[in-house]
């Protein structure tokens, strides 16, 4: 299981680098860096949030996970 700090992490350095791509994206488009900002901030906005509930869902589905072998120790 990961920590909500880990996923607040992971949320936090992901949208930094897809707002960069978005408003990069929106600039070379239409060549106008205020709106560009504009869409990436809000894109940003509502990505963090649904980045964050999508991993805590993720949390709790164990497909694809391993579970340790537990080990009885004798000394």
């Amino acid at each position: 299981m990961e920590t909500k700090r880990r996923s607040i992490a992971k949320t936090l350095s992901w949208r930094a680098w897809a707002t960069v791509i978005t408003a990069g994206v929106v600039f070379a488009t239409t060549g106008e860096f205020r709106f560009a900002i504009e869409i990436g901030l809000i894109d940003t906005t509502v990505k963090l949030g649904a980045y964050f509930i999508h991993e805590r869902i993720w949390n709790r589905i164990d497909f694809g996970r391993v579970r340790p072998v537990k080990q009885d120790y004798q000394i």
